[in-house]
């Protein structure tokens, strides 16, 4: 299927990543063709004036730039392992519609039209600002005067913009006004269009970030036991305490709501408790957000484990994405039952999440565009909080420690069956697994105030 967008807004880049994102994160396979990145190959950093459509020479290079664009990903869709091809397009013509449509009729490939529609001025030019300033046309150059400049590449493309309408019934399209004030769908034919749609529809373009923490160190942990629903331990209860301080250090917003997120499981709420009682924030309960069920293995330490399972230790230790613990999960069914978490993510605001190590990873596997055979091994320390701040071109991600001890609970690939010491591998969250769309700005420690 290829999902089209059709009109060029402020929120396109977000829209684009976004999308992409989700769809591999619940395992579809999916690509980007952005036209911008063709054209770019013979006009790196153009001004407004060349998308006028009155200039001849922009015209044909943006058109052979598309033109290219809709070749290769028509090409890359007939592999039928590559499921969802997003062409990022300003589309905002019915001609340019009509062209791409045909093209994608004669590859007999399924589509999916997408325009999204904002006249709020003050939205857009805020939007602009995060967006464009570190857009690949606009590397270098002076933030205002790249604001102010790709404000009047919209304004060129308002001049010819003719928005979907009744016109266009055979086309398969979501039409989103003002960030979800509006929605208007048309021939919507399968479940994968279905759930893109409903996706598109929680999406939002809003500041915000989300804070995500384990628990506290549990009794549970300190006897290297997995599963349960043990009580915090002494620097758990401590970490608990000490939580409120380290949310202040990380720049919490006075006057922005923020909601409390946390598990069913006791560890979770005693995390959660001075947060409540000294900021008084709402605080939810998820089901979906505990830990991973470990099914027989429940309450056994990795050592055990691996003598009374050692075929099944072999097998998570191969795969530990899809190995499913008998009578339990896997990463995988996690990842299923968390999609519900991740819609009221993306149509929320500011969000702490305190939850569970496998948890916690799915989730910043998410954000980040962790590849799913890495994202089951990332090392999440405990006493750390990670605060997540979306943005167009990735996500942003700072990490404060607190100064508490604990144990470590995690356990690298082809390791003998025991917890190992934190550092003794690579792959710690926000730093060597997040890719090069993601940056870490902080990482800092601090201190307990008795």
């Amino acid at each position: 299927m290829a999902y089209v967008l059709s009109q060029a807004d402020a929120r396109q880049v977000v829209l684009v990543m976004v999308v992409k994102r989700y769809l591999q994160w619940t395992s579809v396979k999916a690509e980007i063709f952005n036209v911008g990145k063709y054209r770019r190959e013979g006009t790196p950093h153009p001004d407004a004036k060349f998308f006028d459509a009155g200039n001849p020479e922009g015209e044909k290079a943006r058109k052979a730039a598309a033109e290219a664009a809709v070749a290769d990903m028509i090409n890359w869709l007939k592999d039928p392992s590559n499921k969802v091809a997003i062409l990022d397009a300003t589309n905002s013509t019915k001609t340019r519609r009509k062209w791409i449509y045909e093209k994608l009729e004669e590859a007999k490939v399924a589509h999916l039209f997408v325009e999204s529609k904002c006249d709020d001025e003050e939205l857009i030019m805020a939007n602009i600002l995060d967006v464009k300033t570190t857009s690949p046309d606009y590397v270098g150059q002076n933030p205002e005067e790249a604001a102010k400049d790709f404000r009047d590449r919209i304004k060129m493309y308002e001049k010819v913009y003719q928005t979907i309408d009744e016109s266009e019934k055979q086309l398969t399209y979501v039409k989103v006004t003002n960030i979800g004030h509006q929605v208007v769908i048309n021939r919507i034919q399968d479940y994968l269009q279905s759930r893109l749609v409903y996706f598109l529809t929680n999406l939002h373009i809003k500041p915000r970030s989300i804070w995500l923490s384990r628990h506290g160190e549990s009794e549970y942990n300190l006897e290297g036991k997995i599963g349960g629903d043990a009580n915090l331990s002494p620097r758990g209860f401590q970490y608990a305490k000490m939580l409120p301080e380290l949310l202040r250090k990380s720049g919490l917003p006075k006057d922005a709501p923020l909601t409390i997120w946390t598990s069913t499981l006791k560890r979770t709420n005693q995390t959660a408790h001075h947060v409540v009682e000294e900021l008084g924030w709402e605080k939810l309960q998820w089901k979906a957000l505990d830990e991973l069920d470990s099914g027989n293995c429940d309450g056994l330490t990795y050592a055990q484990i691996a003598e009374m399972h050692p075929e099944d230790f072999k097998a998570r230790d191969d795969d530990k994405y899809n190995y499913r613990y008998r009578g339990g999960e896997s990463y995988r069914d996690v990842v299923i039952r968390l999609e519900p978490i991740i819609m009221e993510l993306e149509r929320s605001e500011n969000i702490l999440i305190i939850t569970h190590q496998a948890i916690v990873r799915c989730i910043f596997a998410y954000f980040m565009q962790v590849d799913q055979s890495q994202s089951p091994w990332m090392e999440v320390p405990l006493h750390t909080l990670m605060k997540l701040s979306p943005k167009a071109y990735g996500t942003q991600v700072e990490k404060y420690k607190a100064n508490i001890p604990a144990v470590s609970t995690w356990r690298p690939q082809g390791s003998t069956a025991k917890h190992h010491e934190v550092g003794e591998a690579s792959a710690v969250v926000g730093e060597d697994v997040a890719g090069d769309k993601s940056t870490v700005t902080k990482d800092v420690t601090v201190k307990v105030h008795e």
